[in-house]
């Protein structure tokens, strides 16, 4: 288990993914917001980017949600990645920080998307040292998010509420339930939503994700294009029920709309939140 410190808590309240096109608005207007969470690679490298965060910082919890480290590569961490990331921590003070259950790198070569790969014994340890190596090198506590994906694997071993269940217990990480990937999951490929629910760590979990997908040759893909569908709502109520009243995220992160139609639809998660 990790001696890691956690980070500091997120309101139990909703917030939204913070997106380049509503930076102006926010630092001007400073409207209501819970928390705000930003993707962790944009703000690398510091410059303007890191400046207006910053500003951001001083008015509103932020979380760092990464898209690019790869947990389950094969390759090695990019230590680059890591000094990166760190560097961003240390600078922000984020309330929490996340990373996806994914591999997107193998030989050398990079791939933009979040691939999943089969829940093994062998990966299951692969991964668990590797979330450890994260930990250690930022000295804090990350959350690992649940994947969308499109496919499954036979050589699957357990399933992937096992896996995280088995994650925790190894390395102390949280869990960052993504509520829209699950019924991206349950649609495309029969996953049992409520067996996820009940086999998660309810303790663990630190955030929620909420999206819209888009329909497509009719599978559902996890475009973060859309509001949130009335049946992905129904299954955030299951959780809230079952886990509890946790930070809840709305992303948008495609077609992205005016900054009023995000926070109407965090005042819908907010509703529910109270209401559990």
């Amino acid at each position: 288990m990790m001696s890691a410190p956690a980070s500091p808590a997120l309101p139990d309240v909703a917030g939204i993914g913070l997106r380049a096109p509503h930076y102006r608005e926010v630092l001007e207007l400073r409207p209501a917001l819970g928390w705000v969470e930003v993707h962790s690679e944009n703000f690398f490298g510091g410059g303007a980017p890191l400046h207006t965060l910053l500003q951001v910082a001083q008015h509103y919890p932020v979380s760092l949600h990464g898209v690019g480290m790869g947990l389950a590569s094969p390759d090695p961490l990019d230590t680059r990645h890591l000094r990166e990331l760190r560097q961003l921590c240390d600078a922000v003070d984020p309330a929490s920080i996340s990373e996806h259950l994914c591999w997107n790198a193998v030989g050398g070569k990079v791939i933009n998307d979040l691939l999943p790969f089969p829940y093994t014994q062998h990966a299951l340890a692969h991964v668990a040292a590797r979330v450890q190596q994260v930990q250690d090198a930022l000295g804090r506590r990350i959350l690992v998010e649940n994947l969308s994906f499109y496919l499954a694997f036979r050589s699957s071993e357990m399933r992937e509420e096992e896996f995280l269940a088995e994650l925790v217990a190894r390395t102390g990480c949280g869990i960052l339930f993504d509520v829209n990937n699950l019924f991206v999951n349950a649609v495309n490929l029969g996953v049992d939503a409520d067996a996820f629910i009940r086999g998660i760590p309810a303790e663990a979990v630190g955030e929620y994700h909420l999206a819209g997908p888009s329909l497509i040759d009719g599978c559902l893909v996890d475009t973060h294009s859309a509001p949130v569908f009335d049946d992905a709502w129904e299954l955030y109520e299951t959780a809230l029920r079952h886990i509890g009243r946790r930070p809840t995220l709305i992303e948008w992160d495609v077609d992205i709309p005016a900054l009023d139609v995000l926070q109407a639809e965090a005042r819908k998660a907010q509703q529910r939140m109270d209401r559990s």
